[in-house]
């Protein structure tokens, strides 16, 4: 079992970070952008109540966790949400997600 993956985020200003994203701590893609530095407000703490950690996925292929009813409605709240669109507190990152591209919404 892989205990390490490595995701690309890309930032507003278009610029892409390869992260490496240790799974034995049970981290969601907020706390590794926060934890890297990466320009996502998060304002919330990761309670999925304030969608400033907003991304698109850019790659469909990967799986992730269905969204729950909380996160549903703050992303049909948002002018700039579509299909993609994710709330980074709300995945939890596993060995499945390796390879994971996303890019951060802009504010």
């Amino acid at each position: 079992m892989k205990n390490e993956i490595t995701i690309t985020v890309t930032d507003q200003s278009g610029i892409q970070h390869i992260l490496l994203c240790p799974l034995e701590m049970g981290l969601t893609l907020k706390d590794i952008c926060k934890a890297y530095e990466l320009p996502m407000e998060a304002m919330c703490g990761g309670m999925a109540m304030c969608a400033t950690c907003h991304c698109f996925v850019l790659n469909e292929t990967i799986p992730l966790p269905e969204k729950n009813d909380i996160e549903e409605a703050l992303l049909s709240e948002l002018f700039n949400s579509d299909i993609t669109s994710r709330l980074a507190c709300q995945i939890h990152l596993t060995a499945n997600m390796d390879g994971l591209a996303v890019k951060i919404a802009a504010d």
